[in-house]
């Protein structure tokens, strides 16, 4: 029998666990590489030193099965309320329609609940027509249309 899924905090050893469900997609792998783990490393110190960053983990069996990051972000609208906005979901590829996903999520809006947030927020990929469906199952509506523009790296 299967231990309960457990949502942790992210630890610096977990990166490559991490970094290797965000290559293991379509999009990942034309934007990220599990080589070099130096920036990820980088960028988990970052996350991980901000009290609005929370990058956590699901362990099951004591292996990582998924990961998620929340930011939360204090707004000025909704009387000052503050938000939660989840990004960077990921099951492992070989463990998805377990509800791993679901538990991950529901983690996701307790979280949220005990830092008083007034709601949850994410963006998907328009082209992800799986995650859409799912997200919708959990009464997430898409609202908003939402805009990006990558920026040209800082000049030496």
């Amino acid at each position: 029998m299967s231990e309960p899924l457990r949502m942790r905090r992210a630890q610096a050893e977990d990166v490559a666990e991490i970094v290797g469900m965000l290559t293991d997609d379509v999009i990942g792998r034309g934007r990220e590489t599990s080589g070099d783990l130096t920036p990820y490393l980088k960028a988990f110190q970052e996350i991980d030193a901000d009290p609005h960053q929370l990058l956590a983990v699901a362990e099951e069996d004591g292996r990582i099965v998924g990961t998620l990051q929340i930011t939360f972000i204090p707004y000025l609208s909704r009387r000052g309320a503050t938000r939660a906005l989840v990004e960077a979901v990921r099951v492992r590829t070989d463990l998805r329609g377990r509800g791993i996903g679901a538990r991950m999520m529901e983690w996701a809006e307790s979280q949220a609940r005990e830092r008083g947030c007034a709601l949850v927020q994410l963006t998907s990929d328009r082209t992800r027509e799986d995650a859409h469906r799912f997200y919708e199952r959990l009464d997430y509506e898409p609202t908003h249309v939402g805009f990006k523009k990558p920026l040209p790296p800082p000049a030496d």
